[in-house]
């Protein structure tokens, strides 16, 4: 059954993003494409984070974080998001436009569709993952002209097809 649950999940496209936090000295993040809106009013966002990851161990610490959501030219930044065992955050945007976010502290990548900083408001455990359910602080960029990264059939693809 699970097999068959992940192929049929695989079928619908989600937009990818980075979510990052600063982590004491460190920065962190993963590369997530389940993270959408809630409400408008007020802006509220949720995302789901494996409860195994070292981010949803973080999270759990601090409330304030960040996420961009990635273009169709930023797979190279989503894949090295996503690389098991990877290193600091700082490391993995090494050469990437970004900036730290004014709200969270957190490193925002540049580039992308879209950035957003949130603050978590309601943890709720899900199985093997966490879901956040957090108020907007900031939007830092918005670039409507760019093409979103989605994945689907799980590939990072610039338009779904």
């Amino acid at each position: 059954m699970s097999e068959l649950f992940t192929e049929a999940m695989a079928q619908l496209a989600a937009g990818v993003a980075v979510v990052t936090a600063r982590d004491g000295r460190d920065d962190i993040g993963t590369t997530v494409s389940a993270l959408m809106s809630v409400s408008l009013e007020p802006p509220l966002v949720m995302v789901s984070l494996a409860s195994a990851g070292y981010l949803n161990e973080v999270l759990l610490r601090q409330d304030r974080w960040a996420a961009s959501l990635l273009s169709s030219e930023q797979a190279a930044v989503a894949s090295r998001f996503a690389t098991p065992g990877r290193p600091s955050a700082r490391l993995l945007v090494a050469g990437t436009p970004h900036h730290r976010g004014e709200h969270t502290e957190a490193l925002v990548v540049e580039g992308g569709v879209a950035a957003i900083e949130a603050e978590t408001t309601k943890v709720i455990p899900a199985g093997d993952h966490t879901l956040y359910l957090a108020t907007i602080l900031s939007v830092p960029y918005v670039d409507a002209s760019l093409r979103p990264l989605v994945r689907v059939r799980g590939r990072y693809r610039t338009t779904v097809s």
